[in-house]
Order: C-alpha cells, then structure tokens, then sequence
C-alpha cells in the first residue's frame, strides 16, 4: 500500500476520525477549530445515520402524518367536524428523500470547505491499521486516531426469518408505495413511532413487543403511552414470544406464544425495528487488542478512550447513548482528551431523551427503579394531564408526569413525562437535575400559565399537597 502519512504539504495528520457522520463531524471540526490537521474518511455516506436514514427522514414523516392526523382529530373541540386528508405515501416518501438531500448537502457536503484544515476522504471501507487506517490501497498515519462508524439496524434471530423479504426502518420510510398493513416488531423507541406514524397515513399496524412498549421507561408512562396507540387503532400485543416467521401469497404469518397459547399474527409486510448494532466488524479492532462487548460494540472508557492506546471512539459504535446529539458531545469528549486540549469526561447524568409519538415521551434521569438500586430512598410524585390545564385547553389530557427525587434530601433524581408537548418539556426538569434542584425549589418557580411545563411545578408541588384542590396559578 501506498502511504499517504506526508499529506498534507507540511508533514502528516495529527487526527485521523473514520466516519463522516454527527460523530465524526463533530470530531474534525472541533480539531480543525483548534488548529490541527485532520484526515476525515468516509466509511459509508456522509451524514451517517441521523440525516440520511434517521432522525431526519423519520421526523418529517411523523409530522406529515400528524398534518394528515390533525383533521380527525380536531373533532375533540365543540363545534368542530373530523374531516379526513388524502394521502399520498409516495409523495410524502419523496419528498422526505429530497429533503433528506437537501439536509446532506448544507449540513455535512457543503461545510468541509470552511474547514481548510480537514481533508476528506472517500477511498471505500476504512480498516485501522498498526500506526494508521488502510483506505483505497493506502495507508494515512497520524498519532491519533477516532472511530465513529455508526450503527446499522438489528435482525432478532426467528425462525424462517432469512426468507422474508423484510422491512427495515430505513426500508419503512423509503417505501415507494403504502402497504396494506404492516406488523411492526420490537417496541423501543423506533418501532413505536413508525408505527404510529404509519397508521396515521393509512396503514392497518401491528405493533409487536416481547415485554412492554419503552421497557426502559416508566411503567405508568409506556402505559400512557400504549393507550393512545391503541386508541388510534394501532393493535398493540406485548407479553410474547417469537416463534416463527413465513412469508406466502397473501403476506407473512408471525407465530407467537403467549399465555401458553400460540397465535397467528399476519400482514402485508413485516418491519424489524429490534434496535441497532454497531458498525465495527471489518475494521480490524481485534488486530489492534481494541475490547467490543457482544454486540461489536466499541468499549470506552469516560474520557472516550479504546483500550487501545491512541484510539478513541465515539457515537453509535460504542456502548454510550445512541442520540446523535450525544454522538457529537462523546466526540467532542475524545478530541479534547487525544489532542490534550481541554480535559473532559462523558456524563450523561441531565442527559434528556425523547420519543417523538403523539403524545411524546420524554425522560432525563433515574427512574423511579434506577434510583432506588443505586441506593436512594425514593419518593415519587405522579400527575395526570388532567390536573394541567394547558392539557384541558387544548382538549388532550393523554398523559401523565411523574417525577422522582431522594425522600432525604429533597433533590430531585429525575423524570419522564407524556404529552404532546413533552420532548421540550423535559429540558426544563434537565436544567433542574443539572443545577441540584429540589422539589421544593421546582414547586415554588414561576412558570407561565396555560404551558405544558407548568405540569412540572404541579407535579413537583404534588409531592406535599393535592393539586386538584389549587385554583389556576396558585401555590
């Protein structure tokens, strides 16, 4: 192989960072800002997975199916009729892929040359290397080198899976014609909104999961949450297990137990959205003694860094949060730590995440669980939407707040909430965790009247008293 360690014009890289997605991006730029020269290699299209299959793609279409929604549902306000909109799903998917395009190249393709400091590179597949990475039949070499190659969606082994022609996320949202019906597997985050979203623009949807829907959510929340969904006429089955699956004439069957009972589920197509794996074979982490844990993800440590000194690693290939902002946080982490700039450690302690179904579903912190098995003596406080009344102005009490904090101390340790206004919700309480707030101090703050955070002062102050018995604004 060539070696290529001489380029730039005055003596190599001081940064190599494989893959050109929110990670990899947020590692160069930040590099680049402080005045060192960086190698970006492509490993896949540029943008990765947030803008091209993602939370781009996926977010237009959920609220081009809550545009659709909206008509039905305005019937909840006196004096107002349901109508219904046509849909066009291959419209919609197209103009979802052009706007998807339209994100790549001014967010990602159109800033690498504001940056003179960073050379791209879109040789093929990279592969790390002793002292370097091999991309296109050569070697670049720097002292320092960052992963962040991603993640692709997850198949579950079933039986007789291998011969169905199976939907992925991606697959979902670039379907050029609408199906009949689909069954959705795997009720995480991903699967609950396409779900949802494709039921509002017209397709019959059955929702699978082997547990609940957001095992990793409160419960009183995934069960809000499975409520609206069934209320929508999503078929919601959960408490399951897989059996098998088999494609014919007139769609695919999934046989399911439960119960003790096998069961026979069946649809037009069947979607996987069983989570994600990370995009770390083929890389050659073994060869460099770099740890993945069973899934091929990569092992760091707080500050970022491999088990492999020299390597860092960030975003979706690792065991840290797969949110795209914190893929760029994680990367910021690692370039400060490799190039010696400012120190900084990964913590996600007031890391807020959301579910953008509707209502949405939102958390930052210990659950009432989490916080309990790390020691604290919990108390909890829960309010139902019907206690806010932003929620009964706009005529949509699906919902609820709970909120979590130490009986001793009065600090709050965390919270989730669902409702349609829930994903900005939740930066509010984020603050509050970041700051050491209490519930007290939460109940006792001014929050404007006829807001959905205002729910957040209600159910701090529902700790102490019943809020039902307050008038607007009091307390």
């Amino acid at each position: 192989m060539k070696d290529r360690s001489d380029t730039p014009e005055n003596g190599g890289y001081d940064l190599i960072v494989v893959g050109a997605g929110s990670a990899g991006f947020s590692a160069s730029i930040t590099a680049a800002e402080a005045g060192k020269r960086v190698a970006l290699v492509g490993h896949g299209t540029i943008g990765g997975t947030c803008v091209n299959v993602g939370c781009v793609p996926s977010k237009a279409m959920i609220r081009a199916a809550e545009a659709a929604h909206g008509g039905a549902s305005a019937a909840r306000f006196p004096g107002i009729g349901p109508c219904t909109h046509a849909v066009d799903w291959g419209a919609v998917v197209q103009g979802t892929t052009d706007l998807v395009g339209e994100m790549r190249q001014k967010k990602y393709i159109d800033l690498l040359p504001a940056y003179e400091n960073v050379t791209y590179i879109e040789d093929g597949p990279a592969r790390l290397v002793e002292g370097g990475v091999a991309v296109g039949g050569q070697i670049l070499c720097a002292p320092r080198i960052l992963i962040a190659t991603g993640s692709r969606p997850h198949m579950p082994e079933i039986e007789g899976i291998a011969g169905v022609d199976v939907l992925d996320s991606t697959g979902l949202l670039t379907l050029p014609a609408r199906p009949e019906s689909i069954l959705v597997l795997g009720g995480g985050y991903i699967g609950c909104e396409l779900a949802q979203m494709a039921a509002r623009l017209g397709v019959a949807v059955t929702l699978v999961t082997r547990s609940r829907l957001l095992p990793g959510a409160e419960p009183e929340v995934a069960e809000a949450l499975t409520a609206a969904l069934r209320a929508e006429g999503i078929a919601v089955e959960t408490g399951l297990t897989y059996g098998s699956v088999a494609e014919g004439e007139g769609g695919v069957t999934l046989t399911i137990a439960r119960g003790g009972k096998t069961e026979l589920l069946t649809a037009e197509r069947l979607v996987v959205t069983t989570g994600r794996v990370a995009n770390s074979d083929g890389l050659g982490l073994a060869d460099l003694d770099i740890d993945t844990d069973a899934r091929g993800s990569v092992i760091v440590g707080p500050d970022m860094a491999t088990t492999r000194p020299g390597i860092w690693a960030a975003g979706d290939v690792t065991d840290r949060d797969r949110f795209v902002y914190m893929a760029a946080y994680g990367a910021k982490v690692a370039v400060n730590n490799a190039l010696g700039l400012d120190p900084m450690i990964y913590d996600n302690a007031a890391m807020p995440w959301a579910v953008f179904t509707d209502p949405q579903v939102a958390g930052v912190g210990l659950s009432e669980a989490e916080a309990t098995a790390a020691g604290h003596e919990v108390k909890t406080s829960v309010i139902t939407l019907d206690n806010v009344p932003r929620a009964a102005a706009a005529r949509d009490t699906r919902g609820l707040i709970k909120l979590v904090a130490d009986a001793k101390t009065d600090r709050l340790l965390g919270g989730q909430i669902t409702a349609p206004e829930g994903s900005d919700t939740i930066q509010t309480l984020a603050m509050a965790l970041k700051f050491g707030m209490t519930a007290k101090a939460l109940g006792e703050t001014i929050f404007p009247y006829l807001t959905t955070v205002e729910g957040l002062k209600l159910a701090a102050q529902t700790f102490d008293k019943d809020v039902a018995k307050l008038s607007c604004c009091a307390g």
